[in-house]
């Protein structure tokens, strides 16, 4: 009897045991910065839930009801203006929105931005960062007030401390606690920072945010951001590597169309010392110049060799590679430019020999160029800037070319760049470029030898990474910002009205589709949760 009952003890341990392992992600990491390792948009988890379904509303509290829902271990409710990715560190997670998350009479009918840091285990609200927007001291040509997008990049986590850009044109170092562990920092003045300069300042909290410093682009750089400030940081070793935003100059609600930037000599890539936010470096390209509309692509980086390149998506559709900085002097110095490739062909920029208007492919103006303009079809054929965030593989760089979405649909391009070569390589360069896609501002995902991109238009397609060889396209027929993520073997990709799971590989295949609930953000993968901005809600998935 003893004996027996022994066994049937031991056996029903080891059955615990196999299901606590198999619910134990083989690969556990945190996803601390925007497009993962490399901004490639892939993530090592695995036993990520293949479907879902998001729950009902109860009509009583608006809120989710989890009883209705499938692989959905909590749901935060957030806001409907959401652009940038969550990022996951150290048991919190960290997304930007506009202030419409926030209920808190302190702010009450203020325009702004709002960083989230939410706690990873329950989706409970930890602390909230509240950024008002400039009512004055704008630049002239800006119009980053007209909007309430918010802080629209997604959040960099560096040990102890967060880096975003906000709504104000501003760089922030903040700390993963908050004020839960006191004031740190030489910046003290939360209380009129988040009330905004021109307001009383508000009594703070422990759940109120921490900021260490702010480097403020707008005053120290003559920048003039066009539509939404939106560059996640990218870290490397003591330094952060931020796009300024720098873009074309507003009048009356309307582009001037001049193709040149409101302050033309701003930089358009800067360098901080990530401990004090002093400013390093910037580069030295000029951009503003040549620029077509706005800057919105967040740079990133390769190692190649022994030495490290930061690359940069220009607003003049350029694709720059600089040296990394290895070291801080003790004024500014200029950036040291390796190599740059002009992701526009020359068909894409004239016409009959003419420069092509780039209002010409607005589809806002299409009447008024009636023949010459933008019928919306994925036909037109003009320039374009880059949005979309370079990503580093195998010695190569692959990014697309796209518009803001409000432009409409075109003939975009990706390119697959040589990253060793050096000077003016636009045709040196090239591998291969693949025009079969239309405009995009998403980052690809590059996994196991494959290139997946998704267009403005809602098609996903998939390349060989080497040849370029497209072996196949999948139709969501929705409009789409965020590029696909890939992780256990399947590619997830959200647009702006469906949530959809294809199985990764050369042949298409599609597991699930989610209708009605969508996101301009994708979803990224951590610790053995997939987590998605789906309706203004953060949701985290798990099987």
């Amino acid at each position: 009897m003893v004996t027996t009952h022994k066994r049937r003890t031991t056996a029903f341990l080891l059955a615990i045991l196999l299901i606590a392992l198999y619910l134990t992600p083989a690969h556990s990491e945190d996803w601390p910065y925007f497009a993962g390792r490399y901004r490639r948009n892939i993530s090592e988890e695995k036993h990520l839930p293949a479907s879902f379904v998001p729950g009902e509303r109860d009509p009583s509290t608006g809120e989710i009801d989890l009883g209705t829902a499938k692989n959905v271990r909590w749901i935060a409710h957030l806001c409907p203006v959401a652009f940038g990715t969550p990022t996951v560190a150290d048991g919190r997670i960290f997304v930007g929105t506009n202030n419409k998350s926030v209920d808190d009479p302190r702010f009450e009918g203020k325009r702004g931005g709002v960083l989230n840091c939410i706690d990873e285990a329950t989706g409970k609200m930890l602390w909230q960062l509240v950024a008002p927007n400039k009512q004055t001291g704008l630049p002239k040509g800006s119009n980053i007030s007209m909007h309430n997008w918010g802080i629209c990049a997604s959040p960099t986590v560096d040990g102890e401390r967060v880096y975003v850009t906000t709504n104000r044109c501003d760089v922030l170092c903040v700390d993963v606690h908050g004020l839960s562990n006191g004031n740190d920092g030489p910046f003290k003045d939360e209380a009129q920072y988040m009330a905004g300069f021109d307001k009383p300042p508000i009594e703070l909290s422990s759940t109120d945010a921490d900021i260490v410093w702010v480097f403020d682009m707008i005053d120290e750089l003559s920048v003039v951001p066009h539509d939404a400030v939106s560059s996640s940081v990218l870290v490397d070793g003591d330094f952060l590597y931020v796009n300024t935003s720098n873009g074309e100059g507003a009048k009356e609600f309307g582009h001037i169309g001049s193709h040149r930037a409101a302050s033309p000599f701003a930089p358009s890539l800067i360098v901080l010392e990530k401990r004090t936010g002093r400013l390093v470096a910037t580069d030295d390209e000029k951009i503003g110049l040549r620029i077509y509309h706005g800057q919105w692509s967040s740079p990133a980086i390769g190692e190649l060799g022994e030495g490290k390149l930061i690359l940069f998506g220009g607003g003049d559709g350029v694709c720059y590679a600089f040296e990394a900085v290895s070291k801080a002097a003790e004024e500014p110095v200029r950036l040291r430019k390796v190599w740059s490739y002009d992701c526009n062909p020359a068909h894409y920029k004239l016409r009959d020999g003419e420069p092509i208007p780039y209002i010409q492919g607005d589809i806002r103006h299409k009447w008024e160029f009636k023949e010459k303009g933008n019928k919306n079809d994925g036909d037109y054929v003009g320039p374009s800037q880059i949005i979309a965030t370079p990503v580093f593989y195998d010695n190569r760089v692959y990014v697309a070319i796209g518009q803001d979405p409000a432009h409409g649909r075109g003939k975009g391009m990706l390119h697959c760049i040589d990253a060793t070569k050096t000077g003016d390589i636009t045709q040196t360069g090239r591998i291969w470029a693949y025009d079969g896609i239309q405009r995009s501002i998403s980052t690809v995902a590059v996994a196991d030898g494959l290139v997946y991109a998704s267009d403005i238009a809602g098609v996903l397609h998939c390349l060989d990474a080497k040849s370029g060889e497209c072996y196949w396209t999948h139709e969501t027929k929705h409009e789409t910002w965020g590029g696909p993520m890939v992780a256990d073997n399947k590619v997830y990709l959200t647009t702006k009205k469906s949530f959809w799971i294809l199985e990764a590989g050369k042949q298409k295949k599609v597991i699930s589709h989610q209708r009605g609930f969508g996101s301009e953000a994708p979803p990224i993968a951590a610790n053995g949760v997939l987590y998605a901005l789906l309706k203004g809600r953060l949701y985290a998935l798990q099987k």
